[in-house]
């Protein structure tokens, strides 16, 4: 890796990701890492920078994270945000005391606009502040630079020794010029140069794997998903037909998906060995009868691992599985003291009879939106680029209840329907994710001169940042009235149109 680098220090913030995320879109490369990594490993990374993230203690407690001393006297810049402001403060001799009135949400900032963190940009903004503690009294040698009714200290810094704080989070949407004041931070304070490029990054990355790979083989189980096709795109240009893709088509798909995977990969398209694997049948069968999600889910698992198996078996020994395990896959299964948000299969489980020497993850270092871009970099087709957001169970946890095959049929062509009007009304890239549920209520309606019983459609659209998060999207009603009477008067089986207007949370994106 030639790139700078800043360090993200992570104290159980629940916007670590995000930070990160805010750092790379300016163009610079940086890394999270557990609050407690070693002086010396951070010396030998030799960083540009190093942001503290929030986390939910209160630094004056025994239990709390804390810091080395030394990490303000290596002469690299620090930016503190929320608790990692209040550590800078307490580890530094300052005093931090619980507020005589809390702040949470948008609040009114002042801004000293002669700090490099504020330069160019407006004296007075709405920050995001969530805090129950604050800074009663600065370091030596620190000054306030913003502050609010509430709150003298929003702001702090140490421009000598490049030691600077925010209270508040200048990460989220909610921070006016929040991306203004990190990038100062990272060009005015840590002199970075922006050279975290995707078309470096593909570049450097096909240049790793030939060289790590040798003229080992290579095997992949393609899912069909942006992550997993973007994985194959990139070693294929990096090893070509040592690289054998699994494709498991498990039927529960959205329309033509499987087709058009094999349409990019197949077909003796590209260089590489492409396997698909019809096992419709095998899977609706396991599942006949089961309506509770969870059970669903684990099903779907085993029998994908049983499967991949069964066709690795036939290829023999390898010497790399490759998985398109990405960032925040890593980042959320858990290192240090952070809590562990979720285990990904990528991370934690593999499986158990491919003979295989070592495993290969080359999107490891990047998040959804960065894998997007590389995708787009090398070559994809945009349909495999920007395609939704899907579970690993596909279309079975969005058939509410018993999986049949002429559910998944009616729900396939119902989602089309959405998915093709969201696009042509020009909203496929500003709704974050939006999909069609075949709910297991079913209603009376009128067609023709009869009476109907049929199946209630449920459309859902989201808008969010991280998917930890989502509003639901305000899909003009002109869009959904299109979408509604093509598809009562085109999909079979289905009187009934309604539109989720619940945001996450309370409720969770998916259904099921």
């Amino acid at each position: 890796m030639t790139h700078q680098l800043v360090l993200v220090l992570d104290f159980g913030g629940q916007y670590n990701q995000l930070i990160a995320r805010r750092v790379r879109e300016c163009g610079v490369y940086c890394e999270v890492h557990p609050y407690h990594m070693p002086i010396e490993e951070i010396k030998a990374r030799n960083p540009i920078g190093i942001i503290f993230t929030g986390g939910p203690n209160s630094v004056y407690l025994d239990e709390s994270p804390k810091v080395d001393s030394e990490i303000f006297q290596m002469g690299i810049p620090v930016l503190g945000l929320c608790y990692g402001c209040q550590l800078m403060a307490y580890t530094l001799h300052g005093e931090v005391k619980s507020a005589p009135a809390r702040e949470f949400g948008k609040t009114e900032t002042n801004f000293k606009t002669d700090s490099l963190l504020f330069q160019g940009l407006p004296e007075k903004g709405v920050v995001w502040m969530s805090h129950n503690d604050y800074i009663d009294k600065l370091p030596a040698g620190f000054r306030a630079s913003a502050s609010t009714a509430d709150c003298p200290v929003a702001a702090m810094e140490n421009s000598e020794k490049k030691l600077y704080g925010m209270q508040f989070h200048p990460e989220v949407l909610h921070t006016e010029n929040g991306e203004g004041m990190l990038r100062n931070f990272l060009y005015r304070v840590c002199g970075a140069k922006g050279d975290w490029t995707m078309g470096d990054y593909a570049r450097n990355s096909i240049i790793g794997l030939k060289e790590k790979i040798g003229d080992g083989k290579v095997l992949l189980a393609l899912s069909g998903g942006v992550d997993s096709s973007v994985a194959a795109m990139l070693l294929s240009k990096a090893v070509g037909n040592q690289l054998t893709c699994i494709f498991v088509d498990h039927g529960l798909m959205r329309k033509n998906e499987g087709d058009e995977v094999e349409a990019v990969f197949g077909h003796g398209s590209m260089n590489i060995n492409f396997v698909r694997v019809n096992a419709e049948e095998r899977f609706l069968k396991r599942l006949a009868g089961v309506t509770d999600p969870e059970t669903k889910r684990k099903i779907i698992g085993e029998e994908f691992i049983r499967v991949f198996e069964e066709e690795a078996k036939k290829i023999g020994a390898v010497d790399f599985l490759a998985q398109g395990t990405i960032y925040p896959d890593v980042i959320e299964s858990g290192f240090g003291d952070a809590a562990v948000i979720k285990s990904h299969h990528n991370v934690g489980g593999l499986p158990d009879y491919v003979d295989f020497k070592e495993i290969v993850e080359p999107l490891r270092l990047l998040f959804k939106d960065e894998v997007r871009k590389l995708g787009t970099e090398l070559g994809l087709p945009d349909y495999l680029v920007w395609r939704q957001p899907f579970p690993g169970p596909g279309l079975a946890v969005r058939v509410l209840g018993e999986i049949t095959k002429d559910k998944l049929e009616i729900l396939r062509d119902a989602d089309a329907i959405f998915r093709e009007e969201i696009a042509a009304a020009g909203l496929d890239r500003s709704i974050n994710q939006y999909f069609a549920v075949l709910t297991s209520m079913q209603s009376v309606g009128v067609m023709g001169d009869g009476r109907t019983y049929d199946y209630t459609l449920a459309l859902r659209g989201v808008t969010t940042t991280d998917f930890m998060t989502a509003d639901w999207a305000r899909i003009p009603y002109d869009v959904l009235e299109r979408v509604s009477s093509r598809v009562v008067n085109e999909v079979g089986h289905i009187s009934r149109v309604v539109y989720d207007i619940t945001s996450k949370p309370p409720a969770t994106i998916e259904f099921e």
